[in-house]
């Protein structure tokens, strides 16, 4: 019996923390708070009690532990961040009805989401926040809540959809703090994690909630806005509570050092069932964030050059899954033992792959010495390299298997550093 059935698991939902739509305020989606007002309708008898002599005492305990004081020097640098878009339709606003143009369905621009973000760098008059690329992703214009309450024009400076990390600037006459990055390779699995950020938006802003590491380094599939899984990540988990609205927060150890951007957590899973409909289970404290480490070599990139540079080798491809077994032996000519891998459907003429002797209809099954078994896996090997990196290649041609190497000379747009469709139609060159 598999796992799967064994545990009545199935597929697991992964949800990045925005806050959603604000328009105004933060929907809280079925949640009510209620104030109790007793009435006077003669349910509840009083009476006169001159013995009420029940006093506050004058004993304090004054507390000043390892997480307060490690909140203490990152508060002020954890703010909050505001995206807008701008759409089409009527306004009710006076300028817009009877304006010079006239026009009752002009654009507008309005908050669209909050996130959260982290000022981790002042430099010339500025100072760089660091947010979660989901969280802006699509802003027509971005602003940063200040732990002051004071709001700031944002200027995005770079963003990377692989890694979700984009960079911030805005004016560092007002900014008080900034944080440190602590070495997220030395944190250890049951030491003290904390969770800093805006949960379902600004009015809860710099809430502080307490954990632990759960995992050090977790490996979870990544997909797209349609559900396509693009390839994986690998993240550190905790049990400290974040919330949409979290996203860009930090993740801090006890000396106040952020050691993670916080980014996802796990929703609900698909239980398994035996009858025709299938429920899901709730999921509580297993939450994900982007290690401080890789955060630092995303962020730097950024700022230096408005994005990652990443290498591609130059063709359009598909998984090998969604070729017929009757195309596999006729036109692929594979052998029955090859189950997996990644089929060149176009090669284009800068392509580094053509240089190294791939041609239309061949199938890589290995790259950089690890196995390929989908696109995602292909990325995964691919951006562990850089631009003028020598990689060895396997693949087979004519049924044959061949190696090559393939000098990575040429740079991912961001057409094939985005999601490929793993539909049976090509996907977006590599």
């Amino acid at each position: 019996m598999s796992d799967e059935n064994r545990t009545g698991l199935g597929k697991t939902v992964v949800t990045a923390l925005i806050a959603g739509l604000v328009g105004g305020g933060i929907a809280f989606g079925g949640y009510t708070f209620y104030q109790n007002n007793n009435s006077d309708n003669g349910a509840v008898t009083t009476s006169s009690n001159k013995s009420g002599t029940t006093k506050v005492t004058n004993v304090s305990v004054k507390s000043s532990n390892e997480s307060s004081k490690a909140f203490a020097k990152v508060k002020n640098a954890v703010v909050s961040v505001i995206s807008y878009t701008k759409s089409s339709g009527s306004s009710n606003s006076l300028t817009d009805m009877f304006g010079a143009a006239g026009d009752s369905s002009a654009t507008t621009e309005s908050a669209s989401s909050e996130g959260s973000g982290v000022i981790y760098k002042k430099s010339d008059g500025s100072a760089y926040v660091v947010t979660n690329n989901h969280v802006i992703s699509g802003a027509s214009k971005v602003e940063v809540l200040l732990s002051n309450g004071k709001k700031l024009s944002a200027k995005i400076v770079g963003k990377d959809a692989i890694t979700d990390l984009a960079v911030l600037k805005i004016s560092a006459k007002d900014v008080t703090q900034i944080a440190t990055f602590g070495d997220s390779d030395s944190i250890t699995v049951g030491e003290t994690a904390l969770a800093i950020g805006s949960p379902l938006g600004s009015d809860y802003a710099t809430s502080l909630t307490q954990g632990i590491i759960s995992a050090k380094k977790r490996t979870i599939d990544v997909t797209n806005d349609s559900g396509v899984k693009t390839g994986q990540a690998t993240v550190i988990q905790t049990d400290a509570a974040i919330n949409p609205g979290n996203s860009g927060g930090a993740l801090i150890n006890t000396s106040g050092q952020v050691i993670g951007i916080n980014s996802m957590k796990l929703a609900s899973t698909a239980t398994g069932s035996t009858s025709s409909s299938a429920s899901s289970t709730s999921v509580e404290g297993m939450g994900f964030a982007i290690p401080s480490n890789e955060v630092v070599s995303i962020i730097n990139q950024l700022v230096d050059n408005g994005k990652v540079k990443r290498p591609a080798i130059g063709i359009s491809l598909i998984d090998l899954d969604y070729v017929s077994a009757s195309d596999q032996k006729s036109v692929l000519k594979l052998p029955t033992s090859v189950s997996s891998g990644i089929v060149a459907v176009k090669i284009n003429s800068d392509s580094p792959a053509k240089n190294a002797g791939i041609g239309k209809y061949d199938v890589i099954v290995k790259l950089g010495g690890k196995k390929v078994t989908d696109i995602s896996s292909l990325r995964e090997v691919l951006y562990e390299h850089k631009i003028g990196d020598t990689v060895a290649v396997e693949f087979y041609h004519d049924g044959k298997l061949k190696q090559a190497n393939i000098k990575l000379t040429l740079e991912a747009t961001d057409a094939n550093t985005g999601t490929s469709s793993t539909s049976k139609s090509a996907s977006s060159a590599q």
